[in-house]
């Protein structure tokens, strides 16, 4: 096999300026700082915060932040851009909300996100807190479960102390839609007439008795 090379400048030689732009590498993973999991933010205007990322050829960064109010990240809340470590965004109050940041630099190349992180901004009057976003206990997250049942479970918190009911959403669907279970009291559900070698999903959203809810993220196993 022969290689034709422009005799007019328009190639490239071996180690060239388009080899540099192929070698170019993605910077690190910014670690967030501020807000973190089950964080309460007294004040819906937020600075959010986060060590800064590094960049293997020195290329200037800047980062993306996304918040959400479910862990999918669809629909978007706010999607903004940052030259710094830092930036204040503006929330409605008394929300739960889920938050992520990657870096991108100056030729495109992107980190990955980071682990979504979880928090809420306080209500008016400080009254009633948003319940936090519910915990995994079992099955383990991309885990693979044997047999046609199993049982989902969580733990959920309220600062407020308030009394909480969970719905349960359980299908086949990344972003999972069938309730299968609403204003349960119990923090465990027993899904059953599972397929063999599927995936399913499910999430839970938490309510306290003054009507206020959060969305889970979420969570997926395998059958055998």
């Amino acid at each position: 096999m022969f290689t034709m090379l422009s005799c007019g400048g328009g190639g490239s030689e071996p180690g060239g300026e388009e080899e540099e732009e192929n070698l170019n590498t993605a910077p690190t993973v910014p670690s967030q700082v501020f807000p973190l999991n089950n964080t309460i933010c007294t004040d819906n205007n937020v600075i959010f915060e986060w060590n800064a990322s590094t960049d293997e050829e020195g290329n200037r960064i800047t980062y993306t932040i996304e918040i959400s109010e479910n862990s999918s990240f669809s629909p978007l809340t706010k999607s903004e851009t940052s030259f710094s470590e830092s930036r204040l965004i503006s929330l409605e109050k008394g929300k739960a909300y889920y938050w992520r940041i990657k870096a991108v630099d100056s030729r495109n190349a992107e980190s990955e996100f980071s682990p979504a992180m979880q928090f809420v901004t306080e209500g008016e009057g400080v009254s009633n807190h948003v319940p936090f976003p519910p915990t995994l206990v079992s099955p383990a997250q991309d885990s693979e479960v044997d047999g046609t049942s199993a049982e989902l479970s969580w733990t959920a918190s309220d600062v407020d102390g308030d009394s909480l009911t969970f719905d349960v959403y359980f299908d086949t669907n990344e972003n999972p839609t069938t309730l299968v279970s609403e204003n349960q009291t119990a923090t465990t559900y027993t899904a059953s007439g599972l397929s063999a070698t599927t995936r399913y999903y499910f999430k839970i959203v938490v309510k306290d008795d003054k009507g206020a809810s959060s969305i889970g993220q979420v969570w997926s196993f395998t059958t055998k």
